[in-house]
């Protein structure tokens, strides 16, 4: 399902990197108003997360629900459950569905989108993805996924194990971005209301003591691929309680680290996209032990 290749059954007692089974695990069904303009609207999103993850970050805003040693058994749904409420909260939105974190759940999502659509629903789905997926997953997603929202964290290896407990991160994520690509070019396309119909929105978090890493991102994406990309460049990192002692990543972004990557993204060319106020570090953080986690 994911470039981690674990390779076992999940209908058997034997799980693999995520620790995910074949069944319909969702930390959170809700209305998200912090994502791309463009996503977001006025009335949000109606966002699914998935629990666990096929990468672990050790910085991620998430952790409460995306971290591979909680137990997930008081997260799971039946699909039908899943089904109605996501056609109940999708009432309130504008009319799009986001699967955050999918990598390792995608059966899961392929049977959420056929069972939204026959009841008669037809949103704007929307993949948002840590950008560690395999080729073969998207490729069975093509047609399925309107949006994909991916991130690129790095082009180093030896960051991206560090990081995130994968050496192969450049080298799939270069390979989905090809991928997402060519299924969709990078023409976004906007309704009359200006909401994304279909297209790519790349994302990229800022790291504090990383702005070269940044920078190397930026110019892969623009000499390797396309300046046409709407780039979502992200200023939100805050040290989470894992790592507040950690030597590289225990403090915020620096205004002079993130003006320094904001100018490398119009040197290089890009053009379309969104970049963040510094102050957004204050704002972007969900508590999933809520119903509503993005309720301040």
């Amino acid at each position: 399902m994911c470039p981690r290749n674990c390779g076992v059954d999940r209908f058997s007692d034997k799980l693999g990197y995520c620790k995910a089974d074949a069944a319909f695990h969702i930390a959170s069904i809700c209305i998200h108003k912090g994502e791309e303009p463009v996503i977001s609207g006025s009335k949000g999103i109606c966002n699914i997360f998935f629990p666990h993850c096929n990468l672990q970050c050790i910085y991620c805003q998430n952790h409460d629900i995306s971290g591979n040693a909680l137990h997930i058994d008081s997260w799971e749904m039946s699909f039908d459950q899943v089904i109605e409420k996501v056609c109940e909260t999708l009432e309130q939105t504008e009319n799009i569905v986001g699967f955050v974190s999918p990598s390792h759940y995608i059966p899961q999502v392929m049977a959420i989108i056929r069972g939204i659509k026959a009841k008669g629903k037809a949103p704007v789905f929307v993949y948002n993805t840590n950008g560690y997926d395999s080729v073969e997953s998207l490729k069975m997603l093509e047609g399925l996924i309107d949006v994909y929202l991916p991130d690129f964290k790095y082009m180093d290896k030896h960051i991206a194990f560090r990081y995130s407990g994968a050496r192969n991160y450049p080298e799939m994520a270069s390979a989905a971005l090809r991928e997402m690509y060519r299924q969709k070019g990078s023409t976004l396309i906007l309704d009359d209301y200006h909401i994304a119909q279909s297209g790519i929105i790349l994302r990229h978090l800022v790291l504090p003591y990383a702005t070269e890493q940044s920078i190397e991102v930026l110019r892969f994406i623009a000499e390797e691929i396309s300046t046409k990309f709407h780039i979502s460049l992200m200023s939100q990192y805050y040290p989470t309680a894992c790592v507040q002692n950690h030597n590289e990543l225990g403090r915020s972004l620096l205004k002079e680290e993130y003006e320094k990557v904001v100018n490398a993204f119009h040197e290089f060319g890009f053009y379309r996209g969104w970049v963040q106020d510094l102050g957004s570090q204050t704002v972007y953080r969900p508590d999933f032990s809520k119903a509503k986690p993005f309720d301040l």
